[in-house]
């Protein structure tokens, strides 16, 4: 993705400037809902390895294998509890709007859970 095209997650703000510096490793999103868009970007644009390391290592799994035909068109946050500097834990719940490799459109709708480790916030689960 060309980091002067607008960010998957929707902010309106360029890749170069949103998701893009988390995924290079060069800062660390500061909220869990942060960290959400930043992981949903990830799908966007196909970063595996952003995905694995931004994954709780108790909940992990061994590999991250989305699926490459799935086209993600848009991200929506519904709600967001705690989850802001200073928390150790954050709930969001968000619809991702997406294309399967036949094209037909579909929402995956959930609540993930996110808590701090080391002073990073990560990926729990889905609640």
């Amino acid at each position: 993705m060309s980091g002067s095209q607008p960010c998957p997650c929707g902010t309106g703000e360029r890749y170069d400037r949103c998701c893009g510096p988390l995924h290079r490793g060069e800062r660390r999103p500061d909220t869990a809902a942060a960290l959400m868009r930043s992981r949903y970007s990830a799908f966007a644009v196909g970063d595996v390895d952003y995905l694995w390391r931004s994954w709780h290592p108790s909940t992990r799994p061994n590999r991250v294998d989305p699926d490459p035909g799935t086209v993600w068109t848009g991200l929506e946050i519904l709600d967001v509890v705690a989850g802001q500097p200073g928390d150790e834990r954050g709930e969001v719940e968000f619809r991702a709007h997406h294309r399967d490799p036949a094209g037909r459109p579909g929402v995956l709708h959930a609540r993930s859970r996110f808590a701090v480790r080391a002073g990073r916030w990560l990926y729990l689960d889905d609640a």
